[in-house]
């Protein structure tokens, strides 16, 4: 399964649109939080879609530490998830979720790096 197929890219541009709500006027701080919070949702529900796509020589070592990278994101979100509702600060909460959404980023570049060397190696690289 790719990332495309996940929903990831998705779901992370509705999350990155509702973040970006944050100081826009006529949005309330319950309603963004709200909005962004079930975004957090989608993103994590497609985090949980990663499938383990059986990877073999080389690229082994590289997809556990992708499975480790996603656990940890999805611990993140997990953590995240309350402070949204609850914190009495929103605009901690707003720089949070944004360093979220980036770290999620580069793991959805690391996926498609690893995506990429697997068909080069099937395909038989440059060498």
């Amino acid at each position: 399964m790719t990332v495309a197929d996940t929903g990831l890219p998705v779901a992370m541009q509705s999350l990155s649109q509702s973040v970006n709500a944050y100081d826009q006027p006529g949005t309330s701080v319950g309603q963004w939080r709200w909005r962004v919070r079930q975004q957090m949702a989608a993103v994590r529900d497609a985090l949980v879609a990663e499938a383990d796509n059986g990877a073999d020589g080389w690229t082994v070592a590289r997809q556990g530490g992708m499975l480790r990278e996603r656990n940890v994101l999805l611990a993140r979100l997990g953590a995240l998830g309350p402070r949204v509702l609850e914190h009495p600060e929103p605009a901690v909460v707003h720089v949070e979720v944004q360093r979220l959404l980036v770290d999620v980023g580069h793991h959805v570049q690391r996926l498609h790096d690893l995506a990429y060397d697997e068909v080069e190696l099937e395909l038989g690289g440059s060498e």
